[in-house]
């Protein structure tokens, strides 16, 4: 790899949780005292299949939080250098899929309603893969603003 090949830009992009791990202790807490408190009251006057339903929503509360925390270890990885724009994604279970495109040659689509980036793909040669998907509108349009000077400056540098 030679000085030119050197990394020029390098991005992260992970989910947002707006949840702390200390926040969800305490959601849950929450949620399974005043579940659990409903589910003994029912119990003490007969009706016990409310109390079934309680700790239903308590697993239906607990399996939701564990799909978005599994969701949220997700990430992708972009990383433009004057001969490549290198896309690499990682699934919540490790699985790493990589794209890559000339600099030269790639194209960042941008696809917008009202003021807001609802989609960012990049592409070459009739292929292409969405970046970003899962990030906000906000956080999508400054990226696509990043990634896009990044790549018309290693385009320059060639």
């Amino acid at each position: 790899m030679s000085i030119a090949d050197a990394e020029s830009f390098h991005a992260v992009l992970f989910p947002h949780r707006s949840l702390t791990r200390r926040g969800y202790l305490v959601m849950m807490a929450i949620v399974v005292g005043t579940m659990g408190f409903a589910a003994l009251r029912t119990m003490a006057i007969g009706a016990w299949p409310v109390a079934v339903f309680a700790v239903a929503d308590i697993a239906l509360v607990w399996g939701a939080f564990r799909l978005s925390y599994r969701s949220g270890r997700q990430f992708e990885e972009v990383s433009v250098t004057p001969a490549e724009v290198l896309v690499r994604k990682v699934s919540p279970a490790g699985r790493i899929v990589e794209h890559r495109f000339q600099t030269a040659w790639a194209r960042l689509k941008v696809v917008r309603r009202d003021e807001d980036v609802v989609h960012l793909q990049i592409g070459s040669h009739g292929r292409a893969t969405v970046i970003g998907a899962f990030l906000n509108p906000a956080d999508r349009a400054s990226f696509a603003d990043a990634l896009d000077a990044a790549i018309a400056r290693n385009r320059l540098s060639r």
